[in-house]
């Protein structure tokens, strides 16, 4: 039995592969960060049909330790398809066993989105969704930070925006990224259409590259949280965020999404800009129209469970949402996808996946058509 993880976004480290019913691993911390919960790893050399045992014996080390109860990891035999495998936190370790079918399989965190596959969006967004290469930022490590800009009316008076995977391991960000780029894709789409009569689209499918590549969770590789950097970017260790706010700056922002997965919640759910200072009545009735939109779209989407909303002026001005959302007086919103499942709708077979979230990504630009005329009185 061969286990590696030396490949994009691979992170384990082997403690002890002697007993096959139980071996020992640790998830390998982020570069120059504390921070650690993604792995990714190849198990090479099995015996088809036979018991096989796994323990990320430092789980209970990770960021979010709360985050194992209730989770299952995912495993592929071919990195196309992904499917779960039951797994129990006990003893402080993440555990999960398997009698494979193949010789070879892939687990995860959660279901991977390569960098191979992160060239083709770009290429097939220029090719087949009409979008250009606005601009192209550069990570520390010398990493593309494609900015794409769809644009189909000249005159169109609102800039829309979305960002993805500012957190690394969040890999369902980008894959709602695609879904919302393979929409686009569709000509003979009335919302789009109308959509993009007033709107441009400003699109960044992976903010943080190095950090994804490396198998982080949370940082980039100076050891940054992106998504605490919004007050304070700089080119020297957070280039990322510097090169998207000089792009807004230039550009305008009419509405922002910042796209993100979340460790601990089963549900899919929004964090809005209720604790800035500039919070007003118009854009409190634009956030609760955008989340009454999805959920009379059928999106999987709830607004039960979610994060404890900030009281007014108590908001971290350090993040994205609120740092634009103040920044430029718009609606600025979280989006939130879970690593389990989004329990209104349970899938014991995937939990939430990739395709899910192409899905929601879908389905977001639908309430973005629908509401892209009253962004601005």
């Amino acid at each position: 039995m061969q286990i590696s993880s030396n490949f994009d976004s691979g992170n384990i480290e082997v403690i002890d592969a002697s007993n096959p019913q139980q071996v020992l691993l640790a998830i390998r911390a982020d570069l120059n960060s504390g921070h650690f919960q993604w792995f990714h790893f190849h198990v090479d050399g099995l015996q088809p049909g036979q018991p096989y045992g796994f323990s990320l014996s430092n789980a209970w080390q990770s960021s979010y330790p709360h985050a194992w109860a209730g989770y299952h990891a995912v495993a592929s035999y071919d990195q196309r398809n992904w499917f779960r495998v039951p797994s129990r936190f006990e003893e402080g370790a993440l555990k999960f066993d398997i009698e494979p079918q193949q010789a070879q399989v892939w687990f995860a965190y959660f279901e991977p989105y390569s960098r191979e596959r992160h060239a083709r969006l770009i290429v097939d967004a220029q090719r087949l969704a009409g979008a250009e290469l606005f601009a192209c930022g550069k990570s520390i490590e010398g990493r593309s930070i494609e900015l794409l800009r769809i644009s189909r009316n000249s005159q169109a008076p609102r800039k829309i925006w979305l960002i993805a995977q500012q957190h690394p391991g969040e890999h369902m960000a980008e894959w709602f990224m695609e879904g919302l780029l393979e929409r686009l894709q569709l000509r003979d789409d009335a919302e789009m259409n109308a959509l993009l009569e007033q709107a441009d689209l400003y699109l960044v499918p992976n903010m943080n590259p190095d950090g994804a590549f490396r198998g982080h969770l949370r940082t980039n590789f100076a050891g940054r949280d992106l998504n605490r950097a919004w007050q304070s970017a700089t080119k020297a260790d957070s280039p990322e965020v510097y090169f998207v706010q000089q792009q807004m700056r230039a550009v305008g922002v009419d509405l922002f999404l910042d796209i993100h997965g979340d460790e601990e919640i089963p549900h899919v759910f929004t964090a809005g800009c209720e604790g800035n200072p500039g919070y007003s009545p118009r854009l409190a009735r634009l956030e609760q129209q955008f989340r009454q939109l999805l959920i009379d779209n059928g999106a999987e989407f709830q607004t039960t469970f979610g994060y404890t909303p900030d009281q007014f002026g108590q908001a971290n001005t350090t993040l994205a949402c609120n740092a634009v959302g103040l920044e430029f007086d718009c609606l600025a919103f979280t989006i939130e996808m879970p690593f389990k499942d989004h329990d209104d709708r349970p899938n014991p077979q995937t939990g939430w996946n990739g395709e899910r979230s192409k899905q929601l990504g879908k389905d977001v630009l639908s309430v973005a058509a629908a509401m892209v005329g009253q962004l601005r009185e």
